[in-house]
C-alpha cells in the first residue's frame, strides 16, 4: 500500500451570505473530492491543539502525527530547513515578511504578493545595510523570508501580520513575555523601523507605487524559535521513503525534518497561478519510487486573507480538477493500491481573512475499502462520517492502518 495526502491549504471556511449560506467547499464545482467521499470514508479533525494559535506550522506539524506541544519551534527554524540554512546553537530562527504599511497600518502581509526577483533585491539590501554579527538576513520566495538572530531570546510575543491587516503596525510589535527578552523584543521593533526608513526609497518601492503597486516598505518578524527535535516519519511509522512537495518553505521545511525528500515544482508559486499540473505529476512520479507522498497546495489560503471569494472557488475548484483527478485516474490503474486522503490544515474563512481552530473536514479512500454514508467532501458532510471527531496522531495513524 502506498499514500498520498493532497492538503488544500486553508480550503475550510464557514457558510457565507453570498454564496447562498453555503461554504466554498458547498458550492465548488469538485466532482473528484466528492468521487472521493462516496467511495472511502470522513471525519473532522482537530489540527491546532488547545493554547495553540492556528498557524499552518502547527496545523500542519499535527496532521503529519507530531505533538507540537513537545516538538514546535517556531516557523522560522523550520523554514531554515528549507532554504538550507542550518540553525546553530544560540541562534533564534524568525519568519521575516516583507509587508505593506500604508497610513502607518498594516495594509496587507504579502506587499502585494511582491516577485521573487523584486524580493530577492530587497532582502540583499537589508542584508548589506542592516546586517551584522547579530542579524541575518536570508532570502526566501515572495514576501516570505528568513532572519536569524544571535543570542536571541524566543520568548517574546510576536504578530503574524496576515492576522492583522488594518490595524496600526506599532500597536503589534514585538514584546517581551519576560524581562529577560525585553532586549530581543526592543532590538528587533528597532530594526523594524531601520527597516522602513530604507526600503521606502528602494528603487524597486519607488517603481512599484509608480505603476500602482503596493510597495514592499517594511521588514515584519514572527514565529522565533530554535532548532527543532523531530522524529522522522519512517521511525515513527515504519515507513520506508517519503516525499513532501510544496511551493512553502515552512511545508518543505516540516517535511525535511519530518525525513521526507523534498521535490521542487517548476513554476510552482504557492498562489492560484501555480503550476497545478506539475505538481501532481510530481506526485504521481514520487507515488512510483516512495510510500508516500504530502502534496501541499497553497493557494485556497492566500484567497482567504484576501477574502477573495470568488478566487477561493476558483482555487478549490482548480485543486480538484487539476491535482486530484489526474492523481485519481492515475493510480487507479496500477497493481500497488493507493490510499488517498483529502483534507485542509486549517479554516481561512474569507469574511475575517484568518486562520480559525475549528476542526476540518477530512476524507480517506481506499481502493476496495468500505465506504461510509457520506456522498459529498465539504464541512458540514464529514461531520456525519463514519470517521467521527479525531484529534491529535489519531489522523496519521488512521490514514497508515494496515
Amino acid at each position: 500500500m502506498k499514500y498520498i495526502i493532497i492538503l488544500g491549504d486553508g480550503m475550510a471556511d464557514e457558510p457565507i451570505d453570498i454564496l447562498g449560506n453555503k461554504t466554498p467547499l458547498q458550492e465548488a464545482n469538485k466532482p473528484y473530492m466528492d468521487l472521493l467521499a462516496k467511495k472511502g470514508s470522513s471525519g473532522m479533525l482537530v489540527t491546532v491543539p488547545d493554547g495553540f494559535k492556528p498557524g499552518s506550522e502547527i496545523a500542519n506539524l499535527e496532521v503529519l502525527g507530531y505533538d507540537v506541544a513537545k516538538c514546535f519551534e517556531g516557523r522560522g527554524s523550520l523554514e531554515a530547513a528549507s532554504m538550507g540554512i542550518a540553525v546553530l546553537p544560540g541562534e533564534m530562527a524568525m519568519r521575516c515578511n516583507i509587508i505593506c504599511i500604508e497610513n502607518k497600518k498594516i495594509k496587507n502581509h504579502s506587499a502585494g504578493h511582491i516577485s521573487n526577483e523584486e524580493a530577492k533585491e530587497l532582502i540583499d539590501y537589508l542584508q548589506k545595510k542592516l546586517g551584522d554579527n547579530t542579524f541575518t538576513f536570508h532570502n526566501g520566495i515572495s514576501y516570505r523570508h528568513l532572519l536569524i538572530m544571535k543570542g536571541g531570546d524566543k520568548r517574546i510575543l510576536c504578530t503574524p501580520p496576515h492576522d492583522v491587516p488594518g490595524t496600526p503596525f506599532a500597536d503589534v510589535m514585538v514584546k517581551a513575555l519576560v524581562p529577560e527578552a525585553e532586549d530581543t523584543a526592543r532590538r528587533l521593533n528597532e530594526l523594524t523601523l531601520k527597516s522602513q526608513k530604507l526600503l521606502a526609497k528602494h528603487p524597486v518601492n519607488l517603481k512599484r507605487i509608480e505603476i500602482g503597486k503596493d510597495p514592499a516598505n517594511s521588514i515584519w518578524v514572527w514565529s522565533p524559535g530554535y532548532k527543532p527535535q523531530m522524529k522522522t516519519m519512517m521511525e515513527s511509522f515504519g515507513l520506508k521513503s517519503g516525499a513532501v512537495i510544496s511551493a512553502v518553505d515552512l511545508i518543505k521545511g516540516i517535511g525535511i525534518y519530518a525525513g521526507l525528500e523534498s521535490i521542487d515544482v517548476e513554476g510552482a508559486t504557492g498562489l492560484y497561478n501555480t503550476n497545478y499540473e506539475g505538481k501532481a505529476q510530481a506526485a504521481i512520479d514520487a507515488l512510483k519510487t516512495h510510500d508516500f507522498v504530502f502534496l501541499h497546495i497553497e493557494a485556497s489560503d492566500e484567497a482567504g486573507h484576501e477574502g477573495d471569494v470568488d478566487l477561493k472557488l476558483k482555487t478549490i475548484e482548480y485543486l480538484d480538477n487539476r491535482i486530484v483527478r489526474p492523481i485519481y485516474e492515475e493510480v487507479s490503474k496500477w497493481n500497488e493500491p493507493v490510499t488517498i486522503a483529502v483534507l485542509p490544515d486549517h479554516p481561512t474563512p474569507c469574511a475575517i481573512r484568518t486562520h480559525t481552530n475549528a476542526p476540518v473536514p477530512f476524507v480517506i479512500y481506499r481502493p476496495n475499502g468500505i465506504a461510509d454514508a457520506v456522498q459529498n467532501y465539504d464541512e458540514f458532510s464529514a461531520q456525519k462520517g463514519s470517521y467521527g471527531l479525531l484529534k491529535g496522531t489519531e489522523f496519521i495513524e488512521t490514514l497508515f492502518k494496515k
